[in-house]
Formats: structure tokens, sequence, C-alpha cells
């Protein structure tokens, strides 16, 4: 098992999520994410990206033998010139599952589950709004559809957003991607 300490660079091992660790507790690891959100972990879902020094003591701990490689390619000056308009940043995913809310379910009616992830999902889409996030991502998964109808129902509400089912092939059925119009008067 891998431990982790505070200001540890760490990456999830199931998404698209990297950051720094802001706090340990047991076997929970809470991580501020470089996109500024705070997200909890179990610690065998994180791994520690190496640092240059980390890889280098590696390196000399394990005798392997090290190649100097040039990392900076010849510049071909007939290559296609591609100009980015912005840099692309992942699309924060939150996943709605009450196993990925608290701890333990129990003594938990469906109606309090529901309201719960009902209010995590609005928390997030008020954040999204007043930090100006254009899309994120609701994993409910597929179920009975209870959810997913509470999620679109609550979406609707809103004038400035426009929301579908996220892609198929990343997620499958149980996933509501959500977009939200910028400069809207």
């Amino acid at each position: 098992m891998e431990y982790f300490k505070v200001n540890d660079k760490v990456s999830a091992l199931d998404e698209a999520i990297d950051g720094v660790v802001v706090s340990v507790k047991n076997d929970e690891v809470t991580v501020e994410t470089t996109d500024g959100f705070s997200m909890t972990f179990k610690v065998n879902e994180l791994i520690k990206t190496n640092t240059t020094n980390e890889l280098n003591n590696f390196i000399k701990i394990n005798g392997l033998a090290q190649k100097n490689v040039d990392i900076f390619p010849k510049k071909n000056n007939n290559a296609p010139k591609f100009k980015s308009d912005a840099t692309e940043r992942p699309v924060p995913e939150f996943d709605l599952h009450i196993e990925k809310l608290v701890k333990s379910k129990g003594g938990m009616t469906n109606y309090d589950i529901l309201t719960l992830q009902s209010e995590t999902a609005k928390r997030h889409i008020e954040f999204a709004i007043k930090n100006r996030i254009p899309k994120i991502v609701f994993i409910h998964g597929v179920g009975e559809g209870v959810l997913k109808a509470e999620l679109d129902f609550m979406l609707g509400r809103y004038d400035n957003i426009i929301f579908q089912d996220a892609n198929y092939q990343k997620y499958g059925l149980g996933a509501t991607e959500v977009y939200f119009k910028q400069n809207v008067k």
C-alpha cells in the first residue's frame, strides 16, 4: 500500500484527475484538483506522480541504467503550425452515487439519499456557473432512473444550461453532460 503526505502530487487511477494532497485521514486522501476542486479518494484509488528527483532516486536505488534522451527533437520548419485558442482542461466529473458521497448510507431513507444527491448536484451547478466553468459531467448510473429524472428536472429549471446524455463510449448510459451558456444577457 502506498502512503501519501500533504503536498504530494497525485493522479486518480480510474479518472482523469490530477492534484495535490491537502489532507490524509485513515485510508482517505483529500486532493485539491488542478481545477481547484476538493475531492476525497480512498488510498488505493490514487497514485503518486513522480517528480524528476524522485525518478532519479528510483533509478539510482534500483541500479537502472540511465540514458540521455533528447527531449527536444529537432524542429521541422516545414511542419504545419497549429494554434490552440485556449488550453484544453479536463471536464470536471462528479459521481453522484451515494457510496461516493457518504461513508455509510445506513439509516438513510431513499428520500434522504435522493435529497443529498440532488443538493450535491445543485452545489456543483452553482459553483460552475459562479466560476464560469463551461461544461461538467454528472455520473448518476443507470438504475431505475430516479436520480436521472430528478437531475433532468433540476437542470431544466435553469435558463442558461443545456444538458444531454454524456459520451456513451466513455460513460455508457449513466451520465449527463451539462453545458453552461456564457455571456447571456
